[in-house]
Protein backbone atom coordinates (compact mmCIF):
# COMPACT_ATOMS: atom_id res chain seq x y z
CA UNK A 1 0.00 0.00 0.00
CA UNK A 2 2.79 2.38 0.87
CA UNK A 3 4.45 1.61 -2.49
CA UNK A 4 1.26 2.59 -4.37
CA UNK A 5 0.98 5.81 -2.45
CA UNK A 6 4.59 6.63 -3.28
CA UNK A 7 4.02 5.92 -6.96
CA UNK A 8 0.86 8.03 -6.89
CA UNK A 9 2.68 10.88 -5.25
CA UNK A 10 5.49 10.61 -7.80
CA UNK A 11 3.05 10.66 -10.71
CA UNK A 12 1.22 13.65 -9.26
CA UNK A 13 4.56 15.38 -8.76
CA UNK A 14 5.45 14.95 -12.43
CA UNK A 15 2.04 16.28 -13.44
CA UNK A 16 2.46 19.26 -11.13
CA UNK A 17 5.91 20.06 -12.52
CA UNK A 18 4.66 19.88 -16.10
CA UNK A 19 1.53 21.92 -15.36
CA UNK A 20 3.60 24.54 -13.57
CA UNK A 21 6.05 24.82 -16.48
CA UNK A 22 3.16 25.25 -18.92
CA UNK A 23 1.45 27.77 -16.65
CA UNK A 24 4.59 29.88 -16.26
CA UNK A 25 5.22 29.90 -20.01
CA UNK A 26 1.65 30.61 -21.12
CA UNK A 27 0.97 33.22 -18.44
CA UNK A 28 4.20 34.99 -19.36
CA UNK A 29 3.29 34.89 -23.05
CA UNK A 30 -0.06 36.33 -22.03
CA UNK A 31 1.52 39.43 -20.49
CA UNK A 32 2.00 41.42 -23.73
CA UNK A 33 -1.27 39.97 -25.08
CA UNK A 34 -3.63 40.84 -22.25
CA UNK A 35 -1.85 43.92 -20.86
CA UNK A 36 -2.82 46.23 -23.70
CA UNK A 37 -1.40 49.22 -21.91
CA UNK A 38 2.01 47.76 -22.76
CA UNK A 39 1.34 48.49 -26.44
CA UNK A 40 -0.37 51.82 -25.77
CA UNK A 41 2.84 53.04 -24.13
CA UNK A 42 4.71 52.14 -27.32
CA UNK A 43 2.40 54.27 -29.46
CA UNK A 44 3.81 57.35 -27.78
CA UNK A 45 7.22 55.98 -26.84
CA UNK A 46 8.02 54.89 -30.39
CA UNK A 47 6.32 57.92 -31.95
CA UNK A 48 4.11 55.69 -34.10
CA UNK A 49 1.69 58.47 -35.19
CA UNK A 50 4.56 60.38 -36.73
CA UNK A 51 6.06 57.30 -38.36
CA UNK A 52 2.81 55.80 -39.65
CA UNK A 53 0.70 58.84 -40.50
CA UNK A 54 -2.18 57.61 -38.34
CA UNK A 55 -3.44 59.31 -35.19
CA UNK A 56 -3.05 57.86 -31.70
CA UNK A 57 -6.74 56.95 -31.57
CA UNK A 58 -6.66 55.30 -35.00
CA UNK A 59 -3.64 53.20 -34.02
CA UNK A 60 -5.19 52.26 -30.69
CA UNK A 61 -8.47 51.30 -32.36
CA UNK A 62 -6.69 49.15 -34.95
CA UNK A 63 -4.67 47.35 -32.27
CA UNK A 64 -7.72 46.78 -30.08
CA UNK A 65 -9.71 45.33 -32.97
CA UNK A 66 -6.87 43.01 -33.95
CA UNK A 67 -6.43 41.85 -30.34
CA UNK A 68 -10.19 41.42 -29.95
CA UNK A 69 -10.15 39.13 -32.98
CA UNK A 70 -7.18 37.17 -31.64
CA UNK A 71 -8.47 36.74 -28.08
CA UNK A 72 -12.28 36.87 -28.13
CA UNK A 73 -14.25 34.02 -29.76
CA UNK A 74 -16.58 35.02 -32.58
CA UNK A 75 -14.99 38.39 -33.34
CA UNK A 76 -14.56 39.40 -36.97
CA UNK A 77 -11.14 40.55 -38.16
CA UNK A 78 -10.75 44.31 -38.49
CA UNK A 79 -8.03 46.96 -38.33
CA UNK A 80 -10.14 50.08 -38.01
CA UNK A 81 -9.30 52.67 -40.67
CA UNK A 82 -5.98 51.01 -41.49
CA UNK A 83 -6.13 48.99 -44.74
CA UNK A 84 -5.22 45.31 -44.94
CA UNK A 85 -4.88 42.70 -47.67
CA UNK A 86 -6.40 39.23 -47.71
CA UNK A 87 -2.90 37.77 -47.45
CA UNK A 88 -2.21 39.93 -44.39
CA UNK A 89 -5.52 38.87 -42.86
CA UNK A 90 -4.59 35.21 -43.44
CA UNK A 91 -1.52 35.67 -41.23
CA UNK A 92 -3.68 36.87 -38.36
CA UNK A 93 -5.92 33.85 -38.93
CA UNK A 94 -2.79 31.72 -38.42
CA UNK A 95 -1.87 33.77 -35.35
CA UNK A 96 -5.30 33.19 -33.83
CA UNK A 97 -4.61 29.45 -33.78
CA UNK A 98 -1.52 30.07 -31.62
CA UNK A 99 -3.35 32.58 -29.41
CA UNK A 100 -6.18 30.10 -28.83
CA UNK A 101 -3.68 27.35 -28.09
CA UNK A 102 -1.86 29.52 -25.54
CA UNK A 103 -5.14 30.48 -23.83
CA UNK A 104 -6.30 26.86 -23.74
CA UNK A 105 -3.05 25.58 -22.24
CA UNK A 106 -3.05 28.45 -19.73
CA UNK A 107 -6.56 27.58 -18.53
CA UNK A 108 -5.92 23.82 -18.41
CA UNK A 109 -2.60 24.17 -16.59
CA UNK A 110 -4.13 26.59 -14.07
CA UNK A 111 -7.03 24.19 -13.49
CA UNK A 112 -4.60 21.29 -13.01
CA UNK A 113 -2.59 23.27 -10.46
CA UNK A 114 -5.77 24.15 -8.55
CA UNK A 115 -6.88 20.52 -8.46
CA UNK A 116 -3.46 19.39 -7.23
CA UNK A 117 -3.47 22.15 -4.61
CA UNK A 118 -6.79 21.08 -3.16
CA UNK A 119 -5.86 17.39 -3.23
CA UNK A 120 -2.34 17.84 -1.84
CA UNK A 121 -3.21 16.22 1.48
CA UNK A 122 -4.32 13.06 -0.33
CA UNK A 123 -1.66 12.95 -3.07
CA UNK A 124 1.24 14.90 -1.58
CA UNK A 125 3.93 15.57 -0.85
CA UNK A 126 4.80 16.66 -4.40
CA UNK A 127 8.53 15.92 -4.37
CA UNK A 128 11.06 14.63 -6.90
CA UNK A 129 14.62 13.64 -5.99
CA UNK A 130 14.07 14.93 -2.45
CA UNK A 131 13.10 18.41 -3.63
CA UNK A 132 9.69 20.01 -4.28
CA UNK A 133 8.37 19.34 -7.77
CA UNK A 134 7.89 23.11 -8.10
CA UNK A 135 11.66 23.57 -7.69
CA UNK A 136 12.41 21.38 -10.72
CA UNK A 137 9.71 23.11 -12.74
CA UNK A 138 11.20 26.53 -11.98
CA UNK A 139 14.71 25.28 -12.69
CA UNK A 140 13.66 23.82 -16.02
CA UNK A 141 11.60 26.76 -17.20
CA UNK A 142 14.15 29.43 -16.30
CA UNK A 143 16.59 27.92 -18.80
CA UNK A 144 14.28 28.79 -21.69
CA UNK A 145 14.48 32.63 -21.51
CA UNK A 146 18.21 32.43 -20.85
CA UNK A 147 18.89 30.34 -23.97
CA UNK A 148 16.35 32.12 -26.19
CA UNK A 149 17.42 35.52 -24.86
CA UNK A 150 21.07 34.82 -25.62
CA UNK A 151 20.24 33.77 -29.19
CA UNK A 152 17.92 36.73 -29.75
CA UNK A 153 20.40 39.22 -28.29
CA UNK A 154 23.08 38.08 -30.72
CA UNK A 155 20.84 38.59 -33.78
CA UNK A 156 17.19 39.47 -33.14
CA UNK A 157 16.42 39.87 -36.85
CA UNK A 158 17.43 36.28 -37.50
CA UNK A 159 15.67 35.05 -34.34
CA UNK A 160 12.51 36.84 -35.49
CA UNK A 161 12.72 35.14 -38.88
CA UNK A 162 13.43 31.70 -37.40
CA UNK A 163 10.47 32.10 -35.04
CA UNK A 164 8.11 32.64 -37.98
CA UNK A 165 9.56 29.76 -39.96
CA UNK A 166 9.00 27.45 -36.97
CA UNK A 167 5.46 28.52 -36.11
CA UNK A 168 4.28 29.36 -39.64
CA UNK A 169 6.06 26.71 -41.74
CA UNK A 170 5.91 27.14 -45.49
CA UNK A 171 4.20 30.53 -45.28
CA UNK A 172 5.42 33.99 -46.15
CA UNK A 173 2.28 36.04 -45.44
CA UNK A 174 3.93 37.31 -42.24
CA UNK A 175 6.20 39.48 -44.39
CA UNK A 176 3.74 42.35 -44.70
CA UNK A 177 3.79 44.93 -47.47
CA UNK A 178 3.41 48.32 -45.73
CA UNK A 179 1.55 49.69 -48.77
CA UNK A 180 -1.19 47.07 -48.67
CA UNK A 181 -1.08 46.20 -44.96
CA UNK A 182 -0.77 49.44 -43.06
CA UNK A 183 -0.97 47.59 -39.73
CA UNK A 184 2.70 46.69 -40.03
CA UNK A 185 3.55 50.39 -39.79
CA UNK A 186 2.18 50.44 -36.25
CA UNK A 187 3.63 47.06 -35.25
CA UNK A 188 7.37 47.61 -35.67
CA UNK A 189 9.80 44.78 -35.04
CA UNK A 190 11.22 46.57 -31.99
CA UNK A 191 7.82 46.24 -30.33
CA UNK A 192 7.98 42.46 -30.70
CA UNK A 193 11.49 42.51 -29.28
CA UNK A 194 10.12 44.31 -26.23
CA UNK A 195 7.33 41.71 -26.03
CA UNK A 196 9.98 38.96 -25.97
CA UNK A 197 11.80 40.78 -23.18
CA UNK A 198 8.57 41.12 -21.17
CA UNK A 199 7.84 37.41 -21.61
CA UNK A 200 11.37 36.53 -20.47
CA UNK A 201 11.04 38.78 -17.42
CA UNK A 202 7.71 37.16 -16.59
CA UNK A 203 9.24 33.69 -16.72
CA UNK A 204 12.28 34.65 -14.64
CA UNK A 205 10.25 36.48 -11.97
CA UNK A 206 7.84 33.57 -11.53
CA UNK A 207 10.75 31.14 -11.30
CA UNK A 208 12.43 33.31 -8.66
CA UNK A 209 9.22 33.46 -6.63
CA UNK A 210 9.02 29.67 -6.71
CA UNK A 211 12.66 29.33 -5.61
CA UNK A 212 11.97 31.71 -2.70
CA UNK A 213 8.86 29.72 -1.76
CA UNK A 214 10.82 26.45 -1.83
CA UNK A 215 13.48 28.01 0.37
CA UNK A 216 10.91 29.25 2.88
CA UNK A 217 9.28 25.80 2.95
CA UNK A 218 12.65 24.17 3.61
CA UNK A 219 13.32 26.58 6.49
CA UNK A 220 9.82 25.95 7.87
CA UNK A 221 10.28 22.17 7.82
CA UNK A 222 13.67 22.49 9.51
CA UNK A 223 12.19 24.65 12.27
CA UNK A 224 9.31 22.21 12.73
CA UNK A 225 11.77 19.35 13.03
CA UNK A 226 13.85 21.24 15.57
CA UNK A 227 10.73 22.11 17.59
CA UNK A 228 9.73 18.44 17.55
CA UNK A 229 13.09 17.47 18.98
Amino acid sequence: MRHNETQGSRGASFILALALILFILTSSIGLPIYLRGFYYAHIVGMDLPEQSGYTYEEIKQAYDEVLDYLTIPGKEFSTGVIPYSEEGKDHFVDCKVLFDLNATVLILSAATLLILFFTRRKLGPYRLLKKPAAFWAALGVIVIPIVVGALAASDFDRAFTVFHHIFFPGKENWMFNPYTDGIIRVLPQDFFMHCAILIGVGVVLQAILIFLWCRSQKRYRREQKEDGM
